[in-house]
């Protein structure tokens, strides 16, 4: 590639989002930056920036190894991206995930007797 590619390109071709619409709507709401600064999807990204995406509640953060603006396989993709997102907001992502089981499905509800029985059971209450 020239010198740069675009961002929301990038961010789809290293598999952050699963479509370039996902990326560019990400964009478009503020939820890509570099260096602090909300950026358009038609910033050209250079390599050795920082990009954050702010996605499932949490901002990840990538330092851009390489350019590309084919999608590529999952494996190549560590040659292409370093991720250093800090430990921090990697464990609030693990803690939601484990915060998942207890919500309940809409309309299913209210919680019954045995529900509520096994959630003290398993609650120790």
């Amino acid at each position: 590639m020239a010198d740069g590619v675009r961002i929301d390109k990038w961010l789809w071709a290293v598999r952050i989002f699963k479509t370039r619409s996902q990326a560019t709507e990400a964009c478009k709401k503020g939820h890509v930056t570099i260096g602090d600064i909300a950026v358009k999807a038609s910033r050209d990204v250079h390599v050795g920036e920082v990009v954050k995406v702010r996605k499932l509640q949490i901002t990840r953060s990538f330092k851009v190894r390489a350019l590309s603006g084919k999608r590529m396989g999952a494996k190549l993709v560590t040659a292409y991206l370093e991720d250093i997102t800090p430990t921090e907001e990697l464990k609030v992502l693990e803690m939601q995930k484990h915060m998942r089981w207890s919500q309940r499905a809409k309309g299913t509800g209210r919680p019954t007797k045995k529900d509520r029985r096994d959630l003290d059971e398993f609650f120790d209450w």
